[in-house]
């Protein structure tokens, strides 16, 4: 089982944040943090990087239901996606799957959480 499902959309990176926002929320997902990791990686390293965003994405509901289920989860949430350019005017979106990081949870009840989760990301990811 992979950790993550990707897919290179065709368009430059600041629209390609939109667009990946977009289609978080038409899923019911906010973008609750923003990671410009190349700046980050100038700012404290003085190196350059490719593009690359990670996006803190998080469905209330389900975040829920998940802290219900178990009161250290918060320790794997938010669900991280990720933007990469990886060509001239391309980038790749992944995004973590959700069942594949739960598999380290001893919890059966998280595991029709992380699948509905799974679902809704890979919606996303595959519509855009």
């Amino acid at each position: 089982m992979g950790y993550h499902f990707s897919k290179t959309i065709s368009m430059p990176m600041d629209k390609a944040i939109d667009h990946v926002t977009s289609a978080l929320a038409a899923k019911g997902f906010g973008v609750l943090t923003t990671i410009d990791v190349a700046a980050t990686l100038k700012k404290k390293l003085d190196v350059e990087f490719r593009p690359y965003v990670i996006l803190g994405a998080c469905n209330p509901g389900f975040a829920y239901k998940a802290l219900q289920e178990e009161s250290r989860i918060g320790t794997m949430l938010p669900c991280n996606v990720i933007l990469q350019q990886v060509g001239e005017g391309l980038v790749e979106v992944s995004a973590v799957d959700p069942i594949a990081s739960m598999q380290g949870v001893d919890n059966p009840g998280l595991a029709s959480i992380a699948g509905d989760v799974r679902e809704l990301l890979r919606q996303a990811v595959d519509g855009l």
